[in-house]
């Protein structure tokens, strides 16, 4: 938006486009999460029966993991490339190019024939998508929640910045909840067979209605200012990197204790859950974990609303002390036997993820200055995905096979929480600083830099 379109915005019109701004990044993350976590859902349930049918069961859920794993790997190359052109040429347009590319990507999934019918070809196209999903929802990230964040209120910005958050969880629900209906009324062989790809094949109606939204908004003001005043960056990756290594790898550290056992809960217990030893059915699985996912619609703004009241990193270092511990307590719920404790300990796992989820992206977006946001806070987001997200069920089965017992996976999360605390002891809270305000980020060795923007 241009100069004039800005200051001839009158007040009402201001709180619309924040409305706007938040609703727009909160349902175009939602779709981006569903098509997501379709993936994950069905590479736990489903892949290794349709695209890896020559494998044993283990090294088929193995290679389907694996086949999981590529899209994490390609989320930071997708964070580079629209958080160089958000940075240049402004959010909004970014965030209509990934909606589109992961909703043509979902469908062509669900459109793929298998192995029986391509052969090799089948699992490589899969995963060649499986990577367009992936630079995708890179770029997503860091554009949606800097749309809320930016045009809202700038006193609450651990709240704006956690509605785009929501997307993850009505994601899952979406996701999850199709494949458990069409599951039930297909039976687990039909819907094997042909039925996932339904779910697959409807992320084309949620990708138009998320494109009516997002063509809606403006920029946002905070953007339009590094515009109008000609400060954006040729070249903001190679910039950032640059200026602002350090927070880069630690916001991607600080993401170890919240990405990586969120992905053990909803992709890995799939089928850990399922398998020979504990036997349950994949609807048990699925509600169980919906259940998580709608606890987490309440926990994450009201964490990020506690995150704007008390201090962001000391409500997120509590969750990552209570997610170390929780890894030991859940595994014994899950092997008790008894399956109201199973479904007891489903239902909450998302709980400790919700106090760091919610308070999350305001901190990472926090760490870097307007002009290079998009590109660092997309960065940080995203490099986690190597290291914490994107192998947590593959090491995570390897583990189980290996040691016979989940307490070796409730070790990884031990060890990821312990990351976390580290990483988080590094990092400037900056939830009372104006992030508008390029001093705030200009490093003074008499520190004045620090209590201006402390003020």
């Amino acid at each position: 938006m241009s100069t004039g379109e800005m200051a001839a915005l009158s007040s009402h019109e201001q709180r619309s486009q924040m409305r706007k701004a938040a609703v727009a990044s909160t349902i175009g993350t939602t779709i981006e999460w569903y098509d997501y976590f379709l993936y994950g859902a069905a590479a736990a349930l489903v892949f290794p029966h349709v695209f890896f049918p020559h494998m044993s069961p283990y090294l088929g859920l193995i290679a389907s993991f694996a086949s999981y794993f590529v899209g994490f790997v390609a989320r930071p190359i997708g964070a580079a490339i629209f958080g160089h052109w958000g940075d240049r040429i402004g959010r909004k347009a970014m965030l209509i190019i990934t909606l589109l590319m992961m909703g043509i990507s979902t469908a062509l999934i669900g459109a793929l024939p298998g192995a029986g019918s391509w052969g090799d070809a089948a699992p490589a196209i899969l995963i060649i998508l499986r990577v367009f999903q992936g630079i995708a929802v890179g770029g997503e990230w860091g554009g949606s929640i800097l749309l809320s964040m930016e045009w809202g209120n700038q006193k609450r910005r651990g709240l704006m910045a956690s509605w785009p958050q929501l997307g993850v969880a009505i994601g899952i629900i979406l996701s999850t909840g199709l494949m458990a209906l069409f599951n039930a009324i297909m039976g687990t062989e039909a819907f094997i067979a042909w039925g996932w790809r339904i779910p697959f094949l409807l992320s084309l109606v949620l990708v138009a209605i998320g494109l009516y939204i997002r063509i809606r908004i403006l920029e946002t003001p905070m953007f339009a200012e590094v515009v109008r005043n000609q400060k954006t960056q040729k070249a903001p990756v190679l910039e950032v990197i640059r200026r602002y290594p350090k927070e880069i790898v630690l916001s991607a550290l600080l993401r170890m204790s919240e990405q990586m056992p969120f992905y053990i809960v909803t992709a890995f217990v799939l089928s850990y859950l399922t398998d020979k030893n504990h036997n349950y059915s994949y609807n048990f699985v699925l509600i169980g974990t919906m259940v998580a996912a709608a606890l987490e619609l309440f926990f994450v703004p009201y964490f990020g609303h506690l995150s704007d009241k008390k201090s962001r990193l000391r409500i997120y270092q509590l969750g990552a002390a209570i997610t170390g511990v929780w890894g030991f307590v859940y595994f014994a719920l899950l092997d008790s036997g008894a399956p109201w404790l199973v479904f007891i300990a489903l239902s909450v796992a998302l709980i400790p993820h919700a106090m760091q989820y919610g308070p999350q992206a305001s901190i990472i977006a926090e760490n870097f200055p307007t002009n290079l946001r998009y590109t660092g806070a997309g960065l940080g987001y995203q490099l986690s995905s190597i290291i914490a997200g994107g192998p947590a069920a593959l090491v995570a089965t390897v583990l189980l096979h290996n040691f016979g017992t989940g307490y070796a996976v409730s070790v990884y999360i031990l060890i990821s929480a312990l990351i976390t605390i580290a990483a988080s002891l590094g990092l400037k809270d900056r939830s009372k600083s104006d992030i508008s305000d390029s001093s705030t980020y200009t490093p003074r060795p008499d520190r004045v830099g620090e209590t201006r923007s402390a003020g």
